[in-house]
């Protein structure tokens, strides 16, 4: 069973690398990853930015040990089938590095596409088990919330780990009992040790033959040498995050959801320069872990008390390079 109390050596080192940038670029960040002994990278996948696998090929090709993914992809606005076919594909590019990231989606972004969020667990939990059946060569018929009729992949059989994307209660509880690992949408201790407590509840279902269980906090971070440009950075991401917090997640880190609310509205009606105004540096402290290296050093370190592994993610800081070397450099000092 996964141990939440002390880090190790083993200690996982993600990263989120975000196709607002082109391909080529995609897989110069990669690159730059692995010399840095990240051990696997996630491209974040969202209708307004370039499609991540075409990117994750471009990852592929500029690297060597690195594990790929999506980070995450949702089974509402892509046919679960298809993705399932996608992420086989990066696995077969990258030479066996594939690992699939699957989550609900972000309810306000499939809304702006027509599509409805419903069931969400029960969708989630479906799709990885067809992609499973599906890349262990079976032709699979399903019903449920979603359907698929005699189908199979013109691939050979192989296997990829799956991690859930997972803030609530009950995401957090299915993926500790089905997947192989979950990527906690969290970056403050108060919120990675609740999500810890959901996944006991998960380990204690989980069959013996499901294998070993990874928790890795899917953080936002920001590292610059100056902590205010980091800080400032910190902006965007956080804005979506506030604005997308249930309300159990607010009232943990004391924030108006008044406040909140408005930066929703605002993210909704295009107005970004004002949702990114209104955050506070309460929401960037509780939301985000940003700062110098020493800074994000301590922070990783008190998440590290949790979880199993840290997946650096979006916006990481003002100047890439510089903030994957910073967040290489705070991991090693947090470990």
């Amino acid at each position: 069973m996964t141990d939440y109390d002390t880090p190790t050596e083993e200690t996982t080192r993600g990263i989120e690398l975000t196709p607002e940038h082109a391909p080529e670029r995609m897989g110069e960040l990669a690159a730059t990853a692995e010399r840095e002994g990240f051990d696997v990278a996630f491209a974040s996948s969202h209708y307004f930015n370039r499609d991540p696998f075409v990117a994750l090929t471009k990852m592929a090709e500029a690297t060597e040990t690195i594990r790929l993914g999506p980070g995450i992809v949702n089974p509402y606005d892509t046919h679960p089938v298809r993705l399932a076919s996608q992420a086989a594909t990066i696995d077969e590019v990258s030479d066996g590095r594939g690992v699939f990231g699957i989550g609900a989606g972000d309810r306000s972004a499939l809304s702006n596409l027509g599509y409805d969020h419903e069931r969400p667990l029960r969708r989630v939990l479906e799709s990885f088990d067809v992609a499973r059946d599906l890349w262990a060569g079976e032709t699979i018929t399903h019903e449920g919330t979603f359907t698929a009729r005699d189908a199979s992949l013109n691939l050979e059989p192989r296997e990829l780990p799956v991690y859930v994307g997972a803030q609530g209660p009950h995401m957090l509880r299915m993926s500790a009992k089905h997947a192989d690992g979950v990527l906690i949408n969290a970056a403050h201790p108060d919120d990675l040790e609740w999500a810890a407590g959901q996944l006991e509840k998960g380990l204690d279902e989980r069959s013996d033959d499901r294998g070993e269980f990874e928790s890795l906090a899917f953080a936002s971070t920001s590292v610059a040498a100056d902590e205010d440009a980091a800080r400032e950075a910190a902006r965007p991401p956080v804005a979506f995050i506030v604005g997308g917090a249930a309300d159990p997640v607010l009232e943990r880190h004391d924030v108006d959801r008044e406040a909140a609310s408005e930066i929703s509205d605002a993210v909704e009606n295009g107005d970004l320069g004002e949702a990114f105004e209104r955050v506070t540096p309460r929401m960037i402290d509780r939301f985000c872990i940003a700062g110098t290296t020493d800074t994000v050093a301590d922070r990783f370190a008190a998440a590290l008390e949790h979880v199993d592994g840290i997946v650096v993610g979006s916006p990481l800081g003002p100047e890439l390079e510089d903030a994957i070397e910073r967040a290489s450099a705070a991991l090693a000092d947090a470990t």
